[in-house]
């Protein structure tokens, strides 16, 4: 079970209150659309089975990928580990119009995720080199 799964059974929905994280400081409570952007914003930002505090179902593998110049197998692979990634959420329903572009050594990924509040655009640089 997902550290983010730990509302009761029979809850309407997951509760999204939270505190508001900016430039690594605990600034007030954020709710509903914003909470949500912060947990995919953390999602993607914490790699997966690196940190023992988090549950193994946190986060994204995307270390894996630094150092690949076969854009191919990223371009295969990233829209599904990303996406693997953020339904742990609850709060999220499903992600779509996921883009992806390569820069150099850089791959940007855009992408909609569809939450219980709402649609949230989302845009991300993964370095590959």
């Amino acid at each position: 079970m997902s550290v983010l799964k730990t509302y009761a059974e029979g809850t309407a929905s997951a509760p999204s209150r939270t505190y508001r994280i900016h430039d690594g400081r605990i600034e007030g409570t954020i709710d509903g659309l914003n909470a949500v952007r912060q947990s995919i914003e953390l999602i993607l930002t914490t790699e997966r089975f690196q940190w023992q505090i988090f549950s193994p179902d946190y986060g994204v593998e995307l270390d894996e990928l630094i150092g690949e110049r076969r854009p191919a197998y990223v371009e295969a692979d990233i829209e599904r580990r990303i996406t693997d990634a953020l339904l742990e959420d609850d709060r999220i329903i499903g992600v779509k119009d996921f883009a992806l572009t390569f820069g150099g050594e850089i791959a940007r990924v855009s992408l909609t995720a569809v939450t219980a509040f709402g649609e949230a655009s989302i845009e991300r640089s993964v370095p590959l080199g």
